[in-house]
């Protein structure tokens, strides 16, 4: 316990690297298996397609709660692991777990009481409400599976073993992949069960993934330890990790605000507006998770060496992070331009689809480059416990600019030229996330800088 853990002593570009590329492969998989489940959901009709994008916000807020409070989970954790303070970072851990549990039963009782409502405030058409609640109630009450897989990565995450976060994730995903054309489909002696079986698809491999997960937390994770016998939730604990985690929740959730809204704006015009929508949320997935890994990765990195008091390490963990995040984006600007029929194609894309959906694709992909900023930006401020600032780019980007933007443009202007609202909403948040940058800097890693420099 006493010997320095990796992400204090480690050059940074390897450290970024080996703590990174697992995370980002991980969620190159997770991005995989969306794209093929609604690959194989739009097999089944566009109506189907639909159903599964309405149902997206609802699904995204459970991932918005669950990562978020995993975002506060590793920046406490980090932290109280680069102080050497070992008995917190195990009821840190321990909490992580309580937490997991109390969201999947709020979700739960969601899904099994307000599925139906939820669909019915988006479309009266009655194929997508029926389509649309089955899906969504199946995700929700199995939830248990997704909320316990995220916390055990995370816990792997916080400690630098991110080589395991990477298995866990990773073989939730694959198994989706395999068990979704089975469950859909009826192979194999199942029955088939339509965008059913593509949700117990879903649930199935988290479970798995979330057994998994506490397999190797409790045999290969030896700097926590998970002893649950006296058990009591510690409002100071649950504090800490919501100080950053609720931010992170907000930040993530306006996410599903802004899809429920621009779904509303698009449905107005064609359900078909909809479907691509949802599609372009798929593609992008390809291109956005990577960066997440690389945030992922850097998270508890910034955050541990802020706890050990070392300025230069969180300097340049962050030109790096930025340095990556940027590059990965430029080469997902160029897919979306060059293949954006290919993609689209992907999904069985009708006529009408591809009208729609190509200028679509190449214009929302202009928001890439400066949306690869802002993450490593985000990555920074919520490791050092400033999740507001995130927050409120957040907010500003989605919601003050982005709907708002899309909304006048589709009164004025008409579909074509919606799209138009995401790169004008990533300029704005890009500059601000500038702003906070200087003010972090100057605020707390300069004074951390110069004390450093005194001591040496």
């Amino acid at each position: 316990m006493s010997s320095e853990n990796k992400m204090g002593v480690m050059p940074i570009n390897k450290l970024i690297l080996s703590m990174s590329i697992p995370m980002m492969l991980s969620m190159l998989i997770q991005a995989l298996y969306n794209i093929v489940d609604s690959m194989f959901v739009a097999q089944i009709s566009e109506n189907a397609l639909t159903a599964v994008s309405l149902a997206f916000p609802a699904q995204n807020l459970m991932i918005a709660v669950a990562t978020g409070t995993g975002v506060g989970i590793n920046a406490t954790l980090s932290r109280s692991l680069g102080e050497k303070n070992f008995q917190k970072a195990n009821r840190i851990a321990i909490h992580a777990l309580f937490l997991a549990f109390m969201s999947f039963l709020a979700f739960a009782v969601f899904g099994l009481f307000f599925a139906e409502h939820f669909f019915l405030a988006q479309t009266r058409d009655p194929e997508i409400v029926e389509m649309g609640t089955v899906y969504l109630q199946i995700c929700t009450v199995l939830s248990f599976g997704l909320f316990g897989e995220i916390a055990f990565e995370r816990l792997m995450q916080s400690t630098g073993r991110t080589f395991y976060s990477m298995i866990i994730q990773g073989t939730g995903a694959i198994l989706n992949i395999i068990l979704d054309p089975i469950m859909i489909f009826g192979l194999l002696g199942f029955p088939k069960m339509g965008v059913a079986g593509a949700a117990l698809a879903t649930v199935t491999g988290q479970i798995i993934a979330l057994i998994l997960g506490f397999v190797l937390n409790t045999t290969r994770n030896h700097e926590i330890h998970l002893a649950f016998k006296g058990f009591r939730p510690e409002k100071e604990i649950i504090g800490h990790i919501y100080a950053v985690g609720i931010p992170s929740i907000i930040m993530a959730s306006i996410g599903s605000v802004m899809t429920f809204g621009m779904n509303k704006i698009l449905i107005a015009f064609t359900s078909t507006a909809t479907a691509v929508f949802g599609v372009y949320f798929k593609l992008q997935s390809f291109v956005f998770m990577p960066v997440f890994g690389l945030n992922n990765g850097t998270v508890p990195i910034i955050a541990y060496n802020f706890g050990a008091g070392r300025p230069d390490r969180i300097v340049k963990t962050l030109k790096l992070s930025i340095a990556y995040a940027v590059s990965i984006m430029i080469a997902g600007l160029l897919l979306f331009n060059l293949a954006a029929e290919n993609l689209l194609m992907i999904f069985n894309a009708s006529d009408s689809m591809l009208e729609i959906g190509v200028p679509a694709l190449k214009i929302i992909s202009l928001s890439f480059i400066l949306a690869g900023f802002g993450i490593a930006c985000s990555s920074l401020f919520q490791a050092m416990g400033h999740g507001m600032l995130s927050l409120w780019v957040s907010v500003l980007r989605q919601l003050v600019i982005l709907l708002p933007a899309a909304f006048l443009f589709a009164k004025t202007l008409g579909l074509s030229y919606v799209w138009f609202a995401f790169p004008l909403a990533e300029v704005f948040s890009a500059g601000i996330s500038a702003v906070f940058l200087r003010h972090v800097y100057k605020k707390e890693i300069l004074p951390l800088k110069q004390s450093f420099s005194r001591e040496k």
